[in-house]
C-alpha cells in the first residue's frame, strides 16, 4: 500500500474520531415538556371535566358547593330541564342544594350510565371536596329524545327511525326507579312528565309524548312511592305562548320561568314532607 494512500486513510481516521467525541460531548437535548392533562385534584376540577366545554358558560351547569346544613336535590332531564334549572335554584336559594346531570339527560337508556358515571367520579375519595352528602329528592324526566325520529344524526320524522318504542321506554323508566332506589334508599323521588310536542317539530310527532307519559304513568304504578309532577299538563295550556318559536320543543324565558317555579314548588313540598 502507497504511503500516500495510508496518509489519506489516516486523515480520514482523525476526521471521524474527532466526530465521534464532538457528538459526545454535546449537550444532550433536553426533553420536551409533557403534554399528559395534569390530573384533577379536586371535586371542581373532575365537575368542570364531566360538563365540558358544550355546556361550560350555561349557568345550569355551574359547580355547586355543597351546604351541609342544606337538604340535597338531583334533577335529571334534557334541555327543557336546562332551561329551568337556574331559576329552580333561585327559588330555592338558602333552602336547599340543588344539582343536575352534567349534561343534556338524552334519552332513557342513558340515565343510569351518566348518573353511574356522575356519582363514580364525584364521589371519589381521592378528591378534595369529593361528594359525601346523601340525596334528599330526586326528579328524574326522559321522553323527548325517545320519542323522536332519526336519520342519521339528523331530526327527520319522515325517513328517520324512532329511538325506542313505547314499550322499550316503559321498562327503562322501571330499571331507572330500581337504580335510584338503590342509589337513594332515602331520596323521595319524582317522576316529571314530558313537554308537549307541537305541531311542525321536525323531528317528532305532534302529541306523540301522550303515549309516552301513559306509558311512563303505567309503568309507575308497581312503584306508588313515586311522585309525579305533571309539566306537560301545567304547560299545555301556555304552550303557543311559551314557545321559542313554532314548532319548537324549547320554551322562552316566560316559560323556563314559569315552568322552574312549578318544579321548585314540587321540591319544597316533598323536603316539608320529608320533615319529622
Amino acid at each position: 500500500m502507497s504511503r500516500q494512500r495510508i496518509s489519506r486513510m489516516a486523515v480520514l481516521g482523525i476526521g471521524w474520531l474527532a466526530t465521534a467525541l464532538a457528538a459526545l460531548a454535546a449537550p444532550t437535548p433536553a426533553e420536551p415538556a409533557s403534554s399528559a392533562t395534569p390530573v384533577a385534584t379536586h371535586a371542581r376540577e373532575v365537575w368542570t371535566e364531566l360538563v365540558g366545554t358544550r355546556f361550560a358558560s350555561d349557568p345550569a351547569f355551574v359547580y355547586v358547593e355543597n351546604d351541609p346544613a342544606l337538604p340535597n336535590v338531583l334533577i335529571y332531564g334534557d334541555s327543557i330541564s336546562i332551561g329551568y334549572t337556574p331559576r329552580v335554584r333561585k327559588q330555592l336559594a338558602g333552602k336547599a342544594n340543588v344539582y343536575r346531570i352534567y349534561t343534556n339527560g338524552s334519552d332513557s337508556g342513558a340515565v343510569i350510565p351518566r348518573l353511574q358515571l356522575m356519582h363514580d367520579k364525584m364521589r371519589d375519595p381521592k378528591l378534595t371536596g369529593h361528594w359525601t352528602f346523601e340525596w334528599d329528592v330526586i326528579l328524574f324526566n326522559v321522553g323527548l329524545h325517545d320519542l323522536k325520529y332519526m336519520n342519521g344524526r339528523k331530526l327527520d320524522k319522515v325517513q328517520g327511525q324512532q329511538v325506542r318504542s313505547v314499550a322499550d321506554y316503559a321498562e327503562n323508566i322501571r330499571k331507572i326507579v330500581a337504580y335510584l332506589k338503590d342509589l337513594a334508599p332515602g331520596a323521595k323521588l319524582i317522576f316529571i312528565t314530558t313537554t308537549p310536542v307541537p305541531e311542525g317539530e321536525s323531528g317528532r310527532v305532534a302529541s306523540d309524548e301522550l303515549r309516552y307519559n301513559a306509558a311512563a304513568l303505567q309503568a309507575l304504578k308497581d312503584f306508588p312511592e313515586v311522585g309525579v309532577l305533571d309539566l306537560h299538563a301545567f304547560t299545555l295550556p301556555r304552550q303557543p305562548e311559551w314557545w321559542t318559536k313554532p314548532g319548537n320543543v324549547h320554551f322562552n324565558d316566560e316559560g323556563q320561568k314559569a315552568q322552574g317555579d312549578a318544579v321548585a314548588q314540587a321540591i319544597a313540598r316533598a323536603l316539608e314532607a320529608k320533615k319529622p
